[in-house]
């Protein structure tokens, strides 16, 4: 594995290269400043709580509704007070009118709240009686402080002045619109401007002697901005709660998301760029949550990776071992041969030499298979195999080399066909399957007296299970060595066998294959009942697929 200080290759000194995280992440921990999500996450819920509130604030709503219901208030209030007024203070037949001096008793016998005025006109629109124009009335307010002419107040008094007689005036006008259409006979009701530059709520009411108009009743309330801001002070503290509670939840989100996704991503430069072996997060790791999920799958992504990386070290060391072992001794030989002249000697060193090379290409050829097996593993798909038809394939292949002119001594490949009314079906890769019953059966042979016999056979086993096995008859294997075969370049051979006849890789691949395919694979030696060792079987375990 390269370090972190190996010198960059040209490829990436001209692209841009990811600052050093450490003191740049280091910032979040001042909460939402370093941040980047956990800022969108507090601007998102503030959006959402702002748009509440502004709703909640306006009131448009509720500003209607109260505004109509004012209205219709008024217009009751109005209709009674005209009715009345038509019967007690109107005067003269046929042409009856409206008396100012009984008009204003009634107005001033009527009990008016402070936020109404009510206001009689006559025919011609003048002012016969107005509730604010009574005589045991006092009204008071609070006024501002006085403030001295260097504090601006010349200047606010200016602007006072100037503005006060244009809002009279509109205020006069509105109303003098609304009583004159009210003389028409049609009853008015709206929303104007008030003298003191409040928006109120008005009813225009004709007060009628049969279909004549004698005058028009104004009834004015200027209570609902007063309600509404009443209204909106009685939200501040579910506001404030609410603010409250959206700062607590993007805290809380920032802490069990914004934070653990630093910590893995800090966790993941140090495997970047320290060469540590994995991220491990033990605290995180044990959350019931999709963070824990996240944890544990970076952690044994990690660690997978770290004990790929080591393999391919392993590998890479024992490719090499193997590979100088043939080198040195073609070397050797090559030397020698220069200075030796007997015949027979050159002969020897020559096979030596023809020896080496053919271990060497079997080697070359061997590990070119097992370095390129794991992508042909990943990229070819899954499929239903017949086992049966492939392990019948498998032994017919070598009795067809055996028939090709075979020696008298060689070993037999047998197939013992199991007694099933249907195949027996796996599901894997039919041709890196057949690899690895070639390979057991090449070790099988290797192993095997002269004119001895191979079986291959396969079973149905429990739970779902399906063995097939090959057997020999063979020396066996010493018990210490039932896993250590399976080990790359393994090549523990019996006395008289030929030096360098095998790579040693054979089994490994075999396990490697059968361990993609969610299998099992073990060797054990055959014994007869007295303990004796008959020869070794290799067992590969799969789960059968029923259809």
């Amino acid at each position: 594995m390269a370090s972190a200080t190996d010198t960059a290759n040209p490829e990436e000194t001209r692209r841009p290269r990811r600052a050093m995280p450490f003191s740049v992440r280091s910032s979040s921990r001042r909460w939402f400043a370093g941040s980047r999500l956990g800022r969108v996450i507090l601007a998102l819920n503030l959006l959402g709580l702002a748009i509440i509130i502004g709703g909640a604030l306006v009131l448009n709503e509720l500003r209607r509704g109260l505004i109509e219901a004012r209205i219709d208030s008024l217009t009751t209030q109005g209709q009674f007070i005209a009715k009345i007024l038509d019967q007690t203070a109107t005067v003269g037949d046929p042409e009856p009118a409206l008396q100012a001096a009984e008009a204003s008793a009634f107005l001033q016998l009527l009990f008016i709240p402070t936020n109404q005025r009510a206001r009689l006109f006559d025919s011609q629109g003048r002012i016969l009686a107005d509730s604010y124009v009574v005589a045991d009335r006092v009204e008071w307010k609070l006024l501002p402080p006085a403030r001295r002419p260097d504090q601006g107040g010349l200047s606010f008094t200016r602007q006072d002045a100037d503005a006060r007689p244009q809002t009279v005036e509109k205020a006069r006008t509105a109303l003098a619109d609304e009583v004159a259409r009210a003389m028409r006979g049609e009853q008015q009701a709206g929303v104007r401007l008030a003298e003191n530059g409040q928006r109120v709520v008005s009813v225009s009411i004709p007060v009628q002697h049969v279909r004549a108009v004698l005058g028009v009743l104004t009834l004015e309330a200027g209570d609902v901005d007063e309600i509404i801001a009443a209204e909106r002070k009685a939200l501040i503290p579910f506001i404030l709660v609410a603010i409250g509670v959206t700062l607590g939840s993007s805290l809380l989100l920032h802490l069990l998301v914004v934070v653990p996704v630093l910590r893995l991503a800090r966790a993941a430069d140090r495997v970047r760029l320290f060469g540590v072996k994995g991220i491990v997060l033990p605290d995180l790791a044990k959350r019931n949550d999709e963070v824990g999920d996240l944890t544990r799958s970076l952690e044994d992504m990690t660690e997978a990776l770290s004990e790929r990386m080591d393999a391919i070290e392993r590998f890479a060391a024992d490719v090499a071992h193997e590979i100088k072992n043939p080198l040195t001794s073609i070397r050797s030989a090559v030397e020698t041969l220069d200075i030796v002249t007997d015949e027979k000697a050159r002969e020897r060193l020559l096979a030596i030499l023809k020896q080496d090379s053919g271990r060497l290409d079997r080697l070359v050829t061997d590990i070119s298979n097992a370095s390129r097996l794991d992508a042909e593993l990943a990229r070819e798909p899954l499929a239903t195999v017949d086992l049966t038809r492939l392990l019948a394939e498998v032994a017919s292949l070598y009795g067809a080399r055996e028939r090709a002119g075979a020696a008298p001594d060689s070993v037999h490949v047998t197939f013992v066909e199991a007694a099933f009314p249907d195949p027996i079906r796996v599901q894997g890769r039919e041709i890196p399957l057949g690899q690895v019953f070639r390979n057991l059966v090449d070790n099988a042979r290797s192993f095997s007296p002269a004119g001895g016999e191979v079986r291959i056979s396969v079973t149905r086993g429990p739970k779902g299970k399906v063995v097939a096995a090959v057997e020999d008859d063979g020396p066996g294997i010493p018990p210490e060595n039932l896993e250590t075969v399976f080990e790359r370049f393994y090549t523990s051979r019996p006395k008289g066998s030929a030096f360098g006849g095998n790579s040693g890789l054979g089994l490994s691949i075999a396990r490697q294959i059968i361990e993609a395919h969610d299998g099992e694979i073990h060797a054990e030696n055959r014994m007869d009942e007295t303990g004796k060792i008959l020869g070794a079987r290799f067992s590969v375990t799969l789960k059968e697929v029923r259809t």
